[in-house]
């Protein structure tokens, strides 16, 4: 009898903002982290953009770190009033929000005499309990509450903040990902593609129609684990898309 395939990790980002919900600054954060997540074999679930609401946040974070292995916030950890997160996520674990020695004294080397003002010292709070995520860019560290792991929002310091840590997550086999793309409007294949991912249920296979050289076409994605399930059924879907009468190219 053989052993069962591991159950990859979960996660799921969490990006807070109303910059982002009202479209001001558009979010790269996320196709950054998935990426990074599938090469460690952290299968990311779900994303959700919340707005600058405390009870949105906290609410928010204590539904899906009952579900998920990880959670990664993005945003809310600046010096203004609304900057907000780290205080939501105290409340979220019901710890109180204290003023981190350690990223003071890093702070406090930071600035001049009276520079570290109010406002900044916001930046040096954390739940209580908490672990500090390190920020090798510029500025305070992040910080984790057991399988939440908070961020900056600006991309290059969150990108900094997540290189820093992705190591010391519990991870499995890397999520492979395989491309056809197939010269044909998908309403063609469906019947078939939907056979196929019957077929092979321990694999995700998407269709995503596009216009790129002006006729309708699909990009056809397979991704899983298993790299010799994922060549047979890439086989599988090329052979559908020569049935259809088109010719398939593996990207």
């Amino acid at each position: 009898m053989s052993e069962a395939t591991p159950k990859a990790p979960t996660a799921c980002v969490l990006i807070i903002g109303n910059e982002i919900l009202s479209g001001r600054t558009q979010d790269i954060n996320l196709n950054y982290m998935a990426k990074s997540l599938a090469g460690r074999g952290v299968r990311l679930m779900e994303a959700r953009v919340i707005p600058d609401i405390a009870d949105t946040i906290v609410a928010t974070v204590n539904e899906v770190r009952a579900k998920y292995d990880y959670i990664f916030t993005t945003g809310g950890i600046g010096p203004t009033h609304d900057d907000i997160t780290a205080e939501c996520i105290a409340r979220a674990f019901g710890v109180k929000l204290i003023l981190n020695d350690e990223i003071y004294q890093m702070m406090a080397k930071r600035y001049p005499p009276g520079g570290l003002n109010e406002a900044r010292l916001r930046m040096a709070h954390t739940p209580e309990g908490a672990s500090l995520v390190p920020n090798p860019i510029q500025g305070p560290p992040g910080f984790r509450m057991e399988n939440v792991i908070v961020m900056a929002g600006v991309p290059r310091i969150m990108q900094g903040m997540f290189d820093a840590i992705v190591h010391q997550l519990n991870g499995g086999p890397p999520i492979q990902s395989r491309t056809v793309n197939c010269p044909l409007p998908e309403g063609l294949i469906a019947k078939g593609l939907g056979e196929i991912q019957a077929r092979y249920p321990e694999l995700d296979v998407g269709s995503y129609p596009t216009f790129g050289r002006g006729t309708p076409e699909t990009n056809l994605v397979l991704r899983g684990t298993d790299s010799g399930k994922l060549a047979v059924a890439v086989g599988e879907v090329v052979a559908l898309v020569r049935s259809r009468g088109g010719n398939p190219t593996e990207l």
